[in-house]
């Protein structure tokens, strides 16, 4: 059997404080399907941690109009630590998440009722696909693209997570990681100017190389229905020096922590990494053949791209998808590799809790 990267299962945002987070992206993002909330700590993660053991708090929560959920992340031993400076498109790691939009003038007017921090107007990318920039209450920056796939219709104005914008020393460097190795092997465009859909956000009148990706396979993993295809943008500053986003800070400080993959095969994944120069960094199995994640059970791994962005891997083994009716799928019986019928996945509504 051969590994298999599926879509993102998450975006890890750290924050100061994890139940304020979690209120303003359930009300404001329509993250409002709460799959756990776990206090933990995070034994394994000693290498993007100081080498100290971290206590912390996190939530998971998904939007039923699909793509990728939110890992909301708090330091409970420490205090977390914000950004010493304002972050610019272009500096290094996860600087913009991406999330979808089917209809992104609503979403735009909906932000705009609610008062949102909107910091352009929908403008058009280099490839002519509708977009617009917003920062949470946290500071975070924020893309909403127009992308019509929709898993399951609510009233919430946006969809989940679709990818997100980061930035790099060496776009060919980072090459390596997220088109040989993740599979975004589709250039919708490769361009380098000063982009007037930028003029709003942090950083946006520099010049820059700023190549999207995106992956021309069909996703066929367990949960790939829900969180379905992505996008990364690879953005490369010509005429600034980028600074580290996490420098003098750690992992789960606030700020985009991860991104997270669903996978199948973690074995064949980690020749895999390590055949292209990037080994796990951290690795779940060497603690136990099945990590308990709480009512969850599977596998973790890390590894570390070259500007310095943790990409996290999960092999899911088993899912409370409606414990309350008793539904909890053994994946590790049934199988990684196939999607999951639609019907059960829409259970997962039964985990919404409303603002």
């Amino acid at each position: 059997m051969s590994h298999q990267i599926n879509g993102i299962q998450q975006m890890g945002v750290g924050v100061p404080d994890v139940i304020k987070g979690w209120e303003w992206y359930n009300k404001n993002f329509g993250m409002d399907v709460k799959i756990f909330d776990e206090e933990a700590v995070a034994k394994l993660m000693l290498p993007h941690t100081g080498g100290q053991t971290r206590a912390r708090r996190a939530i998971y929560a998904l939007n039923m109009q699909g793509g990728g959920g939110f890992e909301i992340w708090q330091h409970t031993g420490k205090t977390p630590e914000m950004p010493k400076f304002e972050i610019q498109i272009g500096d290094l790691g996860i600087c913009i998440a991406k999330m979808k939009s089917a209809d992104i003038h609503l979403t735009y007017n909906t932000f705009s009722k609610r008062g949102l921090n909107i910091l352009t107007a929908v403008e058009k990318d280099p490839a002519g696909n509708e977009h617009f920039y917003v920062k949470d209450l946290f500071d975070n920056l924020w893309e909403f693209v127009q992308e019509p796939s929709v898993f399951t219709k609510t009233k919430a104005a946006n969809g989940g997570v679709f990818g997100g914008v980061i930035g790099v020393k060496n776009v060919e460097d980072s090459m390596v990681v997220y088109r040989d190795i993740l599979g975004y092997n589709k250039v919708v465009y490769d361009k380098e100017d000063v982009f007037t859909d930028w003029g709003g956000v942090p950083g946006g009148n520099n010049r820059y190389r700023r190549v999207l990706l995106a992956r021309t396979d069909t996703p066929h993993g367990a949960f790939s229905p829900i969180f379905g295809t992505s996008q990364i943008e690879l953005v490369q500053v010509l005429d600034r020096e980028p600074k580290s986003i996490f420098e003098g800070r750690i992992w789960g400080d606030p700020g985009y922590i991860q991104i997270c993959y669903d996978i199948a095969g973690t074995d064949e994944l980690r020749e895999f990494v390590k055949s292209k120069g990037f080994p796990f960094t951290v690795d779940s199995t060497q603690a136990a053949d099945t990590f308990d994640m709480g009512e969850a059970a599977g596998n973790f791994a890390y590894i570390q791209a070259p500007e310095g962005t943790l990409l996290e891997f999960v092999e899911t083994h088993k899912v409370p998808i409606a414990k309350k009716f008793g539904i909890v799928i053994d994946l590790k019986k049934r199988g990684m590799d196939k999607p999951l019928p639609k019907w059960l996945l829409k259970m997962f509504a039964v985990k919404r809790v409303k603002m």
